[in-house]
């Protein structure tokens, strides 16, 4: 051969940076189309624009690699740009910690979620009556919880499922609650409804299967009231991060994320708990992060353990579900702990809950005595 081996790995050397040089460059093209599409809404990733240009590539290739292979190191470059224009999203963000530093603690009256001490969520799955309610918050608040759970309005699979007392319900809930001190944690699922559960509770919850609904996430956060954000079954970390973010556009910069479980195909549990995801949304974001065990188990003999897990990855606190009669409960009464059962579970988890006096609406104090 005329050309020494030299010769050729200076050639190779030279087409190495050639290739880098135009890598980069298309890498630049690919942020100013990011800005374009983003300043236009438009979605930045179309599967249908990847495989066009896939074919076109493999129909203008001369060889000597086969069509297989342009696919694959084409892919890989296409791949490579999706993930930087996710990078840059990301960071983009309202709710990214590269937007702030310090984590947010969400303030509700004399409660504080995201602060040194993890907070506590109970009760029960669905507001039933007046005695259910008085029983359960006044066992609650004798434990040291702050926060009164239970939904009123009650999104089911079944249509023929018990679906909540509605405006009843609300009023019995916040009752209960100021009867003890506590603050109301309910859920609004539909925007025709916001101003009404506004007008009852403390912090509007946000449920799984709504997460997708961006009407009500942004009508929530038109609120001045802070945000449960539960992640839906089937999201992902990112469009968990992007349903808050529609949140904070809109003005209110008061969102606690839940993590709830994903659907897999596991069947020992109702969902799966992602413990993984919780790091992660407190590593990219700077809102607080509290785990819904009851949800992600559907079971009471695993709830100590999935909690102290949650919070050793991070979480801000928990919510369960607590009913004083959960054998008779209309709804989720596998999973509901009763009194006695959750002050095990206090003591098992370890958590150190703030001693409270509760107290009736005239000021005097309540029997404490279940």
């Amino acid at each position: 051969m005329d050309v020494t081996l030299q010769e050729l790995r200076e050639e190779l050397n030279y087409l190495n940076h050639a290739i880098l040089k135009m890598l980069n460059r298309r890498a630049r093209v690919v942020q100013d189309v990011f800005a374009v599409k983003k300043a236009e809404n438009i979605p930045f990733y179309v599967p249908e624009r990847e495989s066009l240009m896939l074919d076109e590539l493999v129909k203008a290739s001369e060889g000597p690699f086969p069509d297989k292979a342009v696919r694959q190191v084409f892919k890989e470059i296409f791949h490579a740009c999706v993930r930087m224009m996710e990078d840059e999203q990301a960071a983009t963000l309202r709710i990214s910690r590269a937007t702030r530093g310090e984590d947010l603690v969400v303030a509700v009256g004399d409660q504080r979620i995201g602060d040194d001490e993890a907070c506590m969520i109970a009760g029960p799955c669905a507001v039933e009556t007046e005695d259910q309610m008085d029983l359960v918050a006044r066992g609650l608040s004798r434990l040291g919880v702050g926060f009164l759970r239970g939904g009123a309005y009650k999104p089911r699979s079944s249509p023929d499922a018990f679906q909540g007392l509605g405006e009843e319900g609300l009023r019995l809930l916040r009752d209960a609650a100021d009867r003890y001190g506590m603050k109301v944690v309910t859920e609004v699922v539909d925007t025709r409804l916001v101003d009404v559960v506004a007008r009852y509770a403390d912090v509007l919850q946000v449920g799984t299967r709504n997460m997708y609904n961006y009407e009500l996430l942004k009508e929530v956060g038109r609120q001045e009231k802070p945000v449960l954000l539960k992640r839906g079954f089937s999201a992902t970390v990112d469009e968990f991060l992007q349903a808050a973010e529609y949140i904070v556009k809109e003005g209110n910069e008061q969102v606690v994320l839940c993590e709830r479980g994903i659907r897999t195909y596991e069947r020992q549990t109702r969902n799966t708990l992602d413990i993984s995801a919780i790091p992660i949304l407190r590593q990219q974001s700077y809102l607080p992060v509290i785990v819904d065990v009851s949800h992600a188990a559907g079971r009471k003999d695993i709830l100590a353990s999935l909690s102290k897990a949650s919070l050793a990855a991070g979480a801000n606190g928990l919510m369960v579900e607590v009913h004083p009669f959960p054998v008779v409960a209309r709804s989720d009464s596998q999973q509901q702990l009763d009194l006695d059962e959750f002050a095990r579970f206090i003591r098992q988890v370890g958590l150190r809950l703030p001693a409270r006096s509760a107290y009736v609406q005239d000021g005097s104090p309540a029997s404490l005595a279940l």
